[in-house]
């Protein structure tokens, strides 16, 4: 680990380390076993927007990344608390060998106050002892990966959501699906599911091309993603089919809602070729489950399905609910 000297030579090796850290282009600052800053290099002023001039000499280098007070890596390494940074930062690596301080790392969102803006940043802490092996000070390095993690985001959101109507995808659907059934089985409480179909589809793409089509679908999954509750979920099935989750939800909730969406893709007016005066609609398979061990989230989808066909083979532009339960 790195070491400082006593005496003449050690004053020269810290004026060398001091004006190296200035000159890196990496942000870098420096605190002393009191957890005051001791550096505060220009690639930090220029990170944080805040002048060494401020901070030098201060504990108040926390307010350059967070509006509310909290410890920066190096200050978790000098009072040695290490074993705490898993509680304020998600992603991190560290080790505690000899019962000694060593380096930490761990990336975070930072507020970033100064600058207006957060950023997602990398930071590395690392002890430096004198020669007698006393902590002399701990010297934090950061990394702005903001990019890359806003790329990352991009990439998942992409991996979760449809193409074309922003909405979940099938895999985002099963997902939650089980994840929704099985909190249902632990609360005790009801989920409900949706299966919603354009009426007559394929008939009104062959009609209007697949661009007029495409704007179709869009337009109906405005129409029911707006009458979602936070918690909900709406999601592509697959074509013209869409499907939604709704948490704790009764079936009379859920035929509720099933009648709003109907009534808002009627509203729409998306005027079908087939016939004079015709608009574009949906039908609406509903169903409701209270989980248990015995039945599964495909019971529920399967419920809901044949309420869909029901709703299809009554004449389209309906809600169907299961033939067992009333709303």
């Amino acid at each position: 680990m790195p070491r400082l000297m006593d005496g003449a030579s050690a004053n020269g090796e810290r004026a060398f380390a001091h004006q190296l850290m200035e000159m890196l282009a990496i942000p870098v600052f420096v605190l002393d076993t009191s957890c005051r800053v001791m550096i505060w290099n220009r690639a930090c002023e220029h990170l944080t927007g805040v002048p060494a001039s401020e901070v030098v000499g201060t504990r108040e280098h926390w307010r350059s990344f967070f509006d509310e007070q909290r410890p920066t890596l190096a200050d978790m390494v000098v009072q040695d608390r290490a074993g705490e940074i898993p509680s304020i930062h998600p992603r991190q690596g560290y080790g505690i060998p000899s019962g000694q301080p060593s380096h930490v790392s761990a990336e975070s969102w930072f507020d970033m106050p100064r600058v207006g803006r957060r950023r997602y940043l990398a930071a590395d802490a690392s002890p430096i002892y004198d020669e007698r092996g006393r902590l002399a000070a701990v010297v934090e390095t950061l990394r702005d990966l903001t990019a890359e993690k806003m790329a990352q985001i991009a990439l998942e959101q992409l991996a979760i959501r449809d193409g074309l109507t922003g909405l979940a995808n099938r895999r985002c659907f099963d997902d939650t699906l089980q994840a929704e059934w099985s909190r249902a089985l632990r609360q005790r409480q009801p989920l409900s599911l949706l299966m919603v179909d354009v009426d007559n589809f394929k008939a009104f793409n062959d009609a209007n091309g697949h661009l007029g089509g495409d704007e179709c679908l869009k337009r109906i999954a405005t129409a029911v993603a707006s009458e979602m509750r936070a918690n909900d979920l709406v999601a592509r099935y697959g074509g013209e089919e869409f499907a939604v989750i709704l948490p704790n939800q009764s079936l009379k909730g859920a035929a509720s809602v099933a009648e709003r969406i109907r009534t808002r893709v009627e509203q729409l007016q998306v005027p079908n070729r087939l016939a004079a005066g015709q608009r574009v609609t949906v039908s609406i398979g509903a169903a409701t489950a209270l989980a248990s061990p015995d039945t599964s989230a495909s019971d529920l989808v399967a419920t809901a399905d044949a309420a869909l066909y029901r709703a299809k083979h009554m004449g389209r532009n309906r809600i169907s609910l299961p033939q067992s339960e009333p709303a």
